[in-house]
């Protein structure tokens, strides 16, 4: 239950009114007509305009002086619309694996240089990895952040190492440029990445991609347990079981089989 002693933030009020409004108009208002129809010092909206402005929530024609909403209030609902259609796609397939493999399953995107956790599922049992939905993981060094980047260009990938730099868990972790690209090359070839303890020690994670219809990598899944629990004996068949259930998800997210660019 939220705490109704907590003020809320006036201004943020007065911001999402205008969005509402606005929202239910078909050509879009001007200050005038968003003064009259908010009761608000046209001083005060003119503010609030222009800050929706300048961060992209809004447009603003130059002939009419109407404002519209802008290309980020439709991306971040495009966003949101995929991300619950990727769970909903997912989920049937998630499950059963993790039911079979008897390890923790993720699934992550890609966002700003990071790969973040949108769904977790524990296994039957006691153990349970530190690692929650919205978690942010390192690209590097991780099995589901390694899949990601294994599909973005060279030189995206480049300028990543460039702004964000290989941060260093523990001597595992692959830590310069040369090795990594070389570790992505190797990924793309066999269709799977491997966490050998690089982002935890103790713990290992195998990561494959999901292809969207568009042939792109929208996402990852992972399998993630201790070393007891993943090592030499059962990597490949545990490495053939998650491509399968990616290459099912990337399916049902309308991708046709063999159009992988490698």
């Amino acid at each position: 239950m939220s705490n109704l002693r907590t003020p809320s933030v006036p201004s943020l009020e007065r911001a999402f009114h205008i969005l509402e409004i606005l929202a239910d108009s078909h050509r879009g208002l001007t200050l005038t007509n968003l003064a009259a129809r908010t009761r608000l010092p046209k001083s005060s909206v003119h503010s609030l305009l222009l800050t929706l402005e300048r961060t992209g929530y809004l447009n603003r024609s130059e002939v009419t002086g109407r404002y519209l909403f802008g290309t980020k209030l439709f991306s971040l609902a495009a966003k949101s619309v995929s991300r619950l259609e990727l769970k909903e796609q997912a989920l049937p397939f998630l499950l059963p694996l993790a039911r079979d493999s008897g390890l923790t399953v993720h699934l992550a995107i890609p966002e700003r240089g990071t790969a973040i956790l949108i769904e977790k599922i524990d296994p039957p049992g006691l153990i349970r990895l530190a690692t929650w939905p919205g978690k942010q993981m390192d690209l590097h060094c991780t099995g589901v952040g390694k899949a990601l980047l294994a599909y973005l260009p060279k030189d995206e990938v480049l300028n990543l190492i460039r702004g964000s730099g290989l941060s260093q868990h523990n001597s595992n972790t692959i830590s310069s440029a040369k090795r990594l690209l070389e570790e992505l090359a190797h990924i793309r070839q066999q269709g799977y990445s491997y966490d050998d303890e690089e982002d935890e020690l103790g713990i290992r994670c195998i990561g494959a991609p999901v292809f969207d219809r568009n042939r792109l990598c929208i996402a990852s899944i992972s399998i993630a347990g201790t070393t007891a629990q993943i090592h030499p004996d059962n990597l490949d068949a545990l490495a053939r079981r998650l491509r399968q259930v990616a290459d099912a998800i990337s399916f049902q997210m309308g991708f046709v089989a063999g159009s992988k660019a490698s």
